[in-house]
């Protein structure tokens, strides 16, 4: 596109306006692949020649229009409050008008010709993308960085430029460029109306307009300019995602990393199955994230056991892999994560097919299976009840699709796990919106939901790390009545080694994406610990008998253990 609007013009500019009176309306043929006009001129030539105006012209009332809305978007934040309702209030009416009949006002008003045209279009695209420019500036506008700076008594104006226009440029320019493929479009569509480009000028529009008259004599003299409008909307529009990409704001048709290289099932590595009251056993289980053109392995390698009505603890430093390992045997993960296994085995069923752990939206086998028996209870509750629908109705609808209930009747159900969770006033709460609801008893919804199902197995991924004292106290009481009547095995995640030491039986520490011990509680609090990353997280542990100015107990980044300590330990 880029070729032929810098040489269109001086490659065909000539062979366009050439008059051929024996050549009228012809046919294509090999002189002229697309035929000639009734003129007696080249249809391709004309089309290439035109691609500088049209292209040019839709380009101009683009940045006109992102131009003017961006300053009527930015306005409400330097003008003073009353003056900026209404700035806003004008803008809300202006994009209540549709696009087209603005676009032929304003074509009216300002003339018709290229110009005018261009005028036209801008003109239209400006309250778009002022709503556009005032939604993400307002969004910027109340983040602490921001107030930080009025307080330190930076100027509006200084803070527009400084601090909110960086944080809003990327989704603007990426909308400005699919914007250019619609202006094309409003630019030829004017254009064939009579309304945009005038004799002897030509566009896209004007061609397509001419082309129209003789398409049944010839119809390519229509398609050639159609085509290239299409083409060059299209071109805009991957022009757009590549920016978006590029932005990081809508990362699709990223480089795909090369095939991730299967390892290998030896019979070593398979752990003889456990005993008959395993709930979930799971060996050798990987992670794979694409890291550009190659691989990285966040969960590596790894193996343990839970039975029935035991508590297990989860522990570890940020990032070396608890959520992701829980994720991955919940059957969460969607690609462009690789989630492979030897062997999951749960609830007396095997999830791992042809080595691979299906996600749970393309195996309803798993769906059906982990929806019931499985039950999640996540660090923050309040993103996991959807805000826009009642606490009773979220609950319920595990009933409905596993269970096979009435509506009536899961939503009877869904108000006696509620009352199990000890919610006071449960028939009331259940038609209450999430927002409604404190943090400890969204939590409480959350294993109310979970009971929906009877669950084997609840892994609660950090439950108390949002709330206060008093209410993780609340929450882990509950875990453990839930362990304890309905003989649910418990996996926890946490970082907090008096919670795991408190309610737990044993412990897995993971360091880097591994399993580095399973360790007994009471040895865990008598210092028996044999890894030193597990000696170092106990270390960890704030003490009143610490020193003032000790330093805290830490490893060395990038620290390798040996290999012969870990096979030893674990």
């Amino acid at each position: 596109m880029v070729f032929g609007v810098v040489f269109g013009p001086i490659i065909w500019g000539a062979q366009a306006t050439v008059t051929d009176f024996k050549q009228l309306s012809a046919q294509p043929s090999p002189d002229h692949l697309f035929g000639t006009d009734a003129g007696g001129r080249d249809v391709l030539a004309r089309v290439l020649t035109a691609a500088r105006l049209s292209v040019g012209m839709a380009l101009g009332a683009t940045a006109l229009g992102v131009s003017g809305g961006v300053l009527i978007g930015f306005l409400p934040v330097v003008l003073p409050r009353k003056t900026a309702r209404l700035v806003v209030s004008a803008t809300g009416i202006a994009i209540a008008f549709p696009a087209l009949l603005m676009i032929m006002l304003f074509s009216i008003v300002v003339g018709t010709g290229a110009q005018g045209a261009m005028l036209a279009i801008g003109f239209a695209m400006m309250p778009a993308f002022g709503r556009l420019t005032q939604t993400m500036s307002s969004s910027v506008a109340g983040r602490d960085f921001v107030l930080a700076a009025r307080v330190l008594g930076v100027s509006k104006v200084r803070i527009l430029l400084r601090h909110i226009l960086p944080n809003v440029r990327e989704p603007l320019i990426v909308n400005a460029s699919l914007s250019a493929g619609a202006a094309l479009v409003a630019f030829s569509g004017l254009s064939f109306l009579g309304l945009g480009v005038q004799a002897p000028d030509f566009d896209w529009g004007r061609l397509l307009n001419e082309g129209l008259g003789k398409i049944y004599v010839n119809p390519a003299t229509a398609l050639a300019p159609a085509g290239a409008v299409i083409f060059a909307g299209v071109v805009f529009t991957l022009l757009g995602e590549t920016l978006s990409r590029g932005f990081g704001i809508e990362p699709i048709l990223g480089k795909r990393p090369r095939a991730l290289p299967r390892i290998a099932r030896t019979e070593s590595e398979v752990v003889p199955d456990g005993a008959d009251d395993t709930v979930l056993r799971v060996r050798g289980l990987r992670v794979a994230v694409p890291a550009g053109s190659d691989w990285t392995h966040p969960v590596n390698d790894v193996s343990f056991d839970i039975r029935r009505g035991e508590i297990v603890g989860l522990v570890g430093e940020s990032g070396s892999g608890k959520s992701l390992t829980c994720l991955a045997v919940a059957a969460l993960l969607e690609e462009p994560l690789d989630v492979s296994a030897d062997s999951v085995h749960f609830d007396g069923s095997e999830l791992i097919q042809n080595g691979k752990l299906p996600s749970r939206i393309r195996s309803a086998v798993s769906r059906k299976h982990l929806g019931t028996r499985l039950a999640l209870v996540f660090q923050d509750p309040s993103t996991s009840l959807n805000p826009a629908l009642h606490v009773g109705t979220q609950i319920a609808e595990i009933g409905g699709l596993h269970g096979g209930l009435s509506a009536k009747a899961a939503q009877e159900l869904a108000v006696d796990r509620l009352r199990e969770v000890r919610i006071p006033d449960p028939e009331r709460r259940a038609k209450q919106y999430p927002y409604e609801f404190s943090g400890g008893m969204r939590q409480r919804a959350m294993i109310a939901m979970g009971l929906m199902g009877r669950p084997v197995l609840i892994i609660a991924d950090e439950p108390t790390t949002a709330l206060d004292v008093t209410v993780q106290r609340g929450v882990l009481g509950l875990l453990k009545a839930v362990n304890t009547e309905e003989n649910a095995a418990i996996l926890l995640v946490s970082h907090d080694i008096a919670v795991v030491t408190g309610l737990c039986t044993r412990a897995l520490v993971m360091y880097r994406g591994s399993i580095v011990e399973d360790v007994g509680v009471d040895d865990l609090v008598a210092g028996r610990a044999k890894h030193p990353y597990t000696r170092a997280l106990l270390d960890a542990v704030p003490s009143m008998k610490a020193q003032k100015g000790e330093p805290f107990a830490t490893i060395p980044e990038g620290t390798v253990f040996p290999a012969a300590l870990m096979e030893e330990v674990v």
